[in-house]
This record gives structure tokens, sequence and C-alpha cells, in this order.
């Protein structure tokens, strides 16, 4: 059985924006998030993104949008990604999925596709929902907290992701 780290995208391997991010302008990768994924590799995870992508059922971007930033990140991190799962759909815009985070059933696909040991596996993300749909699966959650007035909600807390990574192979 394969170890895996989920990964959730926007705040965890791109900063963040509250006009969504859709287009490869702009895709900003902190400092520090190629090599952090690279100590994961090394350590043997698989490393496979989860992300909501709303803005697709708000009418705001297309799934090819999507795939454009997916393909621009997996450039700019060496192709290191081994998936990359996304969830169109919102509630509230076109239908409930349980693809959607704190759902788990995109972790679930991963799971069963990969053959992943959720025992030996970890998510990364920087919401609650994030922490909850690692939870639902049973892997270990660390949760990257933008600022540290922000209620911690994971197993671990990290400030990024080469925090978190560094963490996650020191419990290895």
């Amino acid at each position: 059985m394969n170890r895996c780290i989920f990964l959730d995208r926007d705040g965890v391997l791109n900063e963040d924006r509250p006009d969504y991010v859709y287009s490869i302008d702009k895709i900003i990768i902190p400092e520090g998030v190629n090599e952090g994924l690279q100590l994961l590799k090394e350590a043997g995870y698989l490393l496979i993104v989860v992300t909501n992508q709303a803005g697709i059922a708000k009418g705001l971007y297309t799934r090819e949008d999507v795939m454009k930033c997916h393909q621009y990140l997996q450039d700019i991190c060496g192709n290191i990604l081994d998936d990359i799962y996304y969830c169109p759909h919102h509630p509230d815009y076109d239908t409930r999925s349980l693809l959607r985070k704190p759902d788990s059933l995109m972790l679930e696909k991963a799971i069963a596709k990969y053959d992943i040991d959720v025992s030996r596996s970890w998510m990364i993300g920087d919401a609650p929902r994030d922490i909850q749909a690692g939870r639902r699966v049973g892997v270990r959650t660390v949760h990257i907290r933008q600022t540290p007035l922000e209620t911690p909600v994971g197993d671990q807390q990290a400030r990024n992701l080469l925090e978190a990574s560094r963490y996650v192979v020191s419990q290895t």
C-alpha cells in the first residue's frame, strides 16, 4: 500500500485570493512550496491535490481554466504531483456533491485508485473543511494557519507547506 499526502491547492500550494485563482497570471507560488513537495516525494509519498473549485458552478470560470492552472502548477513544480482532483460544484449554485470538501469523495476515489494506506497518510490544508475531509477518511492532518490568531484545527499546525512537510517527514 502507498503513503500519500493529500494537498489542498489554494492557500497551500499557491496563495489564496478572495476573487479566486483561475488563470495562470493570478497564481503565486509561496516560497518553500517546491522544496516542501520535494521533501515529501523523497520520503516516498504520493502527492495528490484535492481542491474545491466552486467558481465553475458560479460561472466565474470554466473547467478548462482550472485544467490550465493545474498544468501550470505541475510545470512550476517539476511535474511532481501524482494527481489532481477538483470539485466543480457548490450547493448554492448547482448541486450538493460528496466531492466537495468537507465531504471526502475526492480523497476516497484517490485512496481506491492508488491503494493508499490511510494510517500512513496525511491531509495538508488551510481551511477547517480540508481537515474535516482528511479526518473522514482517517488520515492525519496538518493545518496551514494563515495567521497566528486563527483557531488551530488539525492534528498539527504549520505556517506554510515547507514547515508542514518537515514535520510530516520527521514523523515517518
